[in-house]
């Protein structure tokens, strides 16, 4: 849980859903994403994988057995996936606690059901945030609508969560966050750069003002943004894979997650939202002292 003087200073509406408790909680998840996903050799994934078969390197505890090693030994894939909290909730709240291989009869619908229910605590998680922007206020009350209804369609029931249209919802919910972030942006003076769905795969964006600007959608592999200013730019959807990060400036950057910053390069120079962690594997960053590292579930 973030400190006490950080949650009090956010907008009451925004503390509905705290966005730390939208991220993964592996301890309470049967390794869903583990064994429902699919991969396919790469770059990424060291080995391929069907969906529903539970990966070679799970143990009988659910967890990960190399998880302290998963770069190394060619699963970087892993190491950049964020469920939203999805696996937890599909776990413990959908099932009800009881685990795909006490129960077998259960497995296919488990993980049938777990991509569904990552979609919607993703929308969760953008509509959380958007409802901390407080140049947003114009449409807190139809995001609280929506913050409520996405809630409520994540407690229904196994079959209600598999014939939910995803798509339509997240085209109503998109729009709320695109004026959302429209008025968090008009905020920053001057013009504003316009790079939504942009291809900009290695781009030269080096020390580039990008304050307010829109990449929503961009794709920035391996662009290099060294020392850039995206305070308050758009990131919803940017494919941050391999960008370089260093020295950029990302304070107040707007739907930007834990899952892109995972996928992107970085050093502790790297200034970031406070509700997000600074990846272990960039450049400069070291573990706290007295905190080694341990084997978790995964998810």
């Amino acid at each position: 849980m973030p400190p006490k003087h950080e949650a009090s200073s956010r907008p009451p509406e925004a503390r509905d859903h705290d966005l730390h408790e939208l991220r993964a909680d592996c301890a309470n998840c049967f390794a869903l994403c583990c064994v429902a996903l699919p991969f396919a050799r790469s770059a990424d994934f060291a080995v391929d994988k069907d969906a529903g078969k539970p990966c070679g390197n799970l143990r009988t505890d659910f967890r990960c057995g190399i998880h302290t090693q998963l770069r190394d030994k060619g699963f970087s894939g892993c190491t950049v996936y964020d469920c939203f909290g999805a696996g937890q909730k599909v776990s413990q709240i959908t099932f009800g606690g009881v685990d795909w291989r006490k129960a077998p009869g259960s497995a296919r619908q488990m993980f049938e059901v777990f991509p569904v229910m990552r979609q919607l605590h993703e929308l969760l998680r953008y509509v959380t945030e958007a409802l901390g922007l407080a140049p947003a206020r114009p449409v807190h009350a139809e995001l609280r609508g929506e913050l409520a209804r996405i809630d409520g369609l994540t407690r229904g029931s196994a079959d209600a969560v598999m014939e939910l249209d995803v798509a339509a919802l997240r085209d109503d919910v998109n729009a709320l966050l695109l004026r959302a972030s429209e008025l968090a942006r008009a905020t920053v003076p001057g013009r504003r750069k316009n790079h939504r769905g942009a291809d900009l795969v290695g781009a030269r964006l080096r020390d580039a003002d990008l304050r307010g600007a829109s990449l929503r959608g961009a794709c920035l592999i391996a662009a290099d943004l060294t020392r850039a200013d995206l305070r308050t730019a758009d990131l919803i959807g940017a494919d941050l894979r391999d960008a370089e990060l260093s020295g950029a400036d990302l304070t107040g950057a707007i739907f930007l997650t834990q899952t892109q910053l995972n996928a992107a390069k970085g050093d502790a120079a790297t200034r970031l939202p406070p509700a997000l962690s600074r990846p272990e594997h960039w450049s400069g960053t070291a573990r706290p002292p007295g905190k080694p590292g341990r084997a978790r579930r995964s998810g």
